[in-house]
């Protein structure tokens, strides 16, 4: 039997846990302890998408990639990236400074087309204080249609997450902004197993399946019921073999990666846990 059974998804791991060490040396870890993908973060620290040098930087992160054999989900997340002081601000719903947020989200597509990235990962990000729902749906929309439009040119899958807090937070207000974009074919959903356990009003196993259809991207880690705290696996409340069984026989066939933020200090030890955790939940899933 292979590292991953007969699933038919990979294994990766998010650079946003590797905050203590350079992208290259992170990226060979991962790789070194087994893993076949990484979701990579845009940030300052690894690579930064305002950088002068960045077609020089990214065709260099393509070939290490490839060296390495490692694919990619683009991800744009970095709370801070664009305003230091405001965490995830400005974003899509804002009166000011929507521009620079549509504006990353495109940066994004294009280094991931020329990384190799068949996917690039977002949230909604917060409604403003005092901006009626409805107008925020009409800004979300608007800014996920231009942002569409490069991912169109691309061949990209924007992966949508839904986030605990964030305006899109559950299965049912993706569904809600895909209906507004006219169930565009290339918004993609980005399902996070921790999250759908602490905030989603249906079991954990009922949003995977519900997922399905539109899944690009699946991040994982354990998590307690109504507390946003990404934690190592088995220190939570997920029962993580049926989720994987679930993720296989639907057929999920993109990256599944753990998304551990807070074991920056000892990230090499914390991914080399988490694989040998999700190995052997595969093996009993298989059982």
């Amino acid at each position: 039997m292979s590292d991953h059974g007969t699933t038919p998804f990979r294994f990766g791991y998010g650079t946003n846990g590797f905050t203590g060490h350079d992208l290259d040396t992170a990226l060979r870890i991962i790789a070194d302890l087994g893993y076949q993908g990484v979701g990579l973060t845009l940030s300052r620290r690894h690579l930064d998408p305002y950088a002068p040098a960045l077609p020089a930087l990214t065709a260099r992160l393509a070939r290490l990639l490839d060296r390495l054999g490692l694919s990619v989900v683009i991800e744009t997340g970095d709370p801070y990236l664009l305003d230091r002081g405001r965490a995830h601000s400005p974003g899509l719903m804002h009166d000011h400074g929507r521009s620079g947020r549509i504006g990353l989200i495109k940066r994004a597509v294009r280094i991931g087309a020329e990384v190799g990235a068949r996917v690039v990962h977002l949230c909604s990000g917060h409604v403003p204080h005092g901006v009626p729902r409805e107008l925020a749906w009409d800004r979300l929309a608007s800014g996920c249609a231009e942002v569409l439009e490069a991912a169109e040119a691309h061949g990209i899958t924007l992966a949508l997450e839904p986030e605990p807090d964030m305006f899109v937070n559950v299965l049912d207000r993706f569904e809600e902004l895909r209906a507004r974009l006219g169930n565009h074919p290339l918004l993609g959903l980005t399902l996070d197993i921790g999250h759908a356990h602490c905030v989603e009003p249906r079991p954990v196993l009922d949003c995977v399946r519900r997922a399905l259809p539109y899944l690009a991207h699946v991040q994982i880690e354990d998590m307690r019921r109504g507390v946003h705290q990404h934690l190592e696996f088995g220190q939570g409340e997920i029962d993580f073999p049926p989720v994987l069984r679930a993720l296989a026989e639907g057929g999920h066939r993109g990256l599944v990666s753990v998304e551990i933020q807070d074991g920056a200090d000892s990230a090499p030890d914390v991914a080399r846990r988490s694989l040998a955790f999700l190995r052997d939940a595969v093996r009993l899933q298989e059982a």
